[in-house]
């Protein structure tokens, strides 16, 4: 055989692992599992309320990814502006496209955060934000209090999973990015 016709072969059975690997990506299950019930505080804890901004919110939540990748490359990374933006990566098929993803805030009654999406780009591919969402939960590492829920179109924020020093405790009071006026409160454990 020449090598024109085994190099064909090759490209081709590429090509045919690449596509495989895409259609199992796709194909698996889009089921969410149940979320995370948060911790109980306790009513004698002390509490300590804290007003930010979108520009600190950003920079802290961008903070605490970087950590949890541990040097890693970032999976994501946050922009907060008008909505909250998720910024990051797919390779298909040997091309990287960029991935943009846009969601809504919502603060659960627990404290935690819903980011509900409400739109995306994904380079000129025209998907569904499940899919898109199922691809990102299942070939992108994000820290584990990230959580992807694909048929629901959110990312989840488990804000009591997010490992601050000691014992305290993070809910979300307040996320009204018209007014740039988010509230955080932090709950200290009374010794």
């Amino acid at each position: 055989m020449n090598r024109w016709k085994i190099s064909f072969f090759l490209l081709a059975g590429l090509i045919a692992a690449a596509i495989a690997a895409v259609i199992v990506l796709i194909g698996s299950s889009a089921e969410s599992g149940p979320l995370p019930k948060m911790k109980a505080t306790d009513p004698s804890d002390h509490v300590l309320t804290v007003t930010a901004t979108k520009e600190d919110f950003e920079g802290i939540a961008n903070t605490y990814i970087k950590k949890a990748v541990k040097g890693e490359p970032l999976p994501v990374t946050m922009e907060v502006g008008e909505d909250v933006v998720l910024f990051s990566e797919m390779t298909v098929f040997s091309y990287t496209l960029p991935v943009i993803m846009h969601f809504d805030p919502i603060v659960r009654e627990d404290g935690n955060l819903i980011l509900k999406q409400s739109s995306m780009e994904i380079g000129q591919l025209n998907l569904q934000p499940e899919t898109v969402l199922k691809v990102l939960r299942d070939s992108v590492k994000l820290p584990p209090w990230m959580i992807v829920r694909p048929k629901e179109e959110e990312l989840f924020i488990d804000l009591s999973k997010i490992p601050v020093s000691g014992d305290l405790q993070i809910k979300a009071k307040t996320f009204n990015l018209a007014d740039d006026e988010i509230i955080l409160e932090i709950y200290i454990p009374k010794e």
